[in-house]
């Protein structure tokens, strides 16, 4: 028994180093600290958005895949590399958000306004390391109301966007993509109606 079981680390050990060798090979093009990452994941954003100006979608897609390679080498080759604010994609994403107020490009985080009908939303665009950012082409919002007072999309002024399919139309932004998201759920999901935010029960 402990014969096999000295095999069977030897078996672990080895696929541990293949992966290793195998991520080594896959992110040799990219740097691995955090100072020469940055204006490298930049660039991406910049790369990134100018495909989706132009709906290269597998062009757009395979940017994000270097981008999760370029946060996984940050980390060590390993997982985890939005486990928490100082986990290497959570970095990258919050050191190149747009500036405040400003709509970001596609693939970059940032916040900012729209208006939709009578309806003032802020809005917080996930990037390149979202939910689903690797398989969704549309990235995933917040969605908060700005005037508590006025109807909203929802009794508690919040509303999640997740998973948005749709077709890509070249020169599309990222705040026409939210607009449209926006109106095409109270169109189609809410029949038109908006609701009254209920007041914030106090602790």
């Amino acid at each position: 028994m402990t014969a096999q079981l000295g095999f069977a680390n030897l078996l672990t050990d080895a696929a541990t180093a293949n992966e290793r060798r195998q991520m080594d090979r896959a992110t040799s093009h990219l740097p691995g600290t955090m100072e020469e990452a940055l204006p490298c994941y930049r660039r991406m954003i910049e790369r990134h958005h100018a495909a989706m100006q132009t709906a290269a979608i597998n062009e757009a897609m395979s940017i994000r895949e270097e981008a999760h390679l370029l946060a996984a080498k940050l980390n060590g080759g390993t997982c985890g590399i939005i486990a928490g604010p100082d986990a290497p994609g959570c970095i990258l994403e919050r050191e190149s958000a747009a500036p405040p107020d400003s709509a970001p490009l596609w693939g970059q985080a940032g916040e900012f306004v729209v208006t939709v009908g009578a309806m003032r939303v802020r809005i917080e665009l996930h990037g390149m390391f979202g939910i689903g950012s690797t398989f969704c082409l549309f990235p995933g919002f917040y969605a908060h109301a700005v005037d508590r007072d006025r109807p909203f999309l929802s009794e508690t002024g919040f509303r999640a966007f997740f998973g948005v399919s749709g077709q890509l139309i070249p020169g599309l932004t990222t705040a026409d993509f939210v607009r449209e998201t926006i109106a095409a759920h109270v169109r189609q999901e809410l029949k038109g109606r908006l609701s009254s935010i209920k007041a914030r029960q106090s602790a």
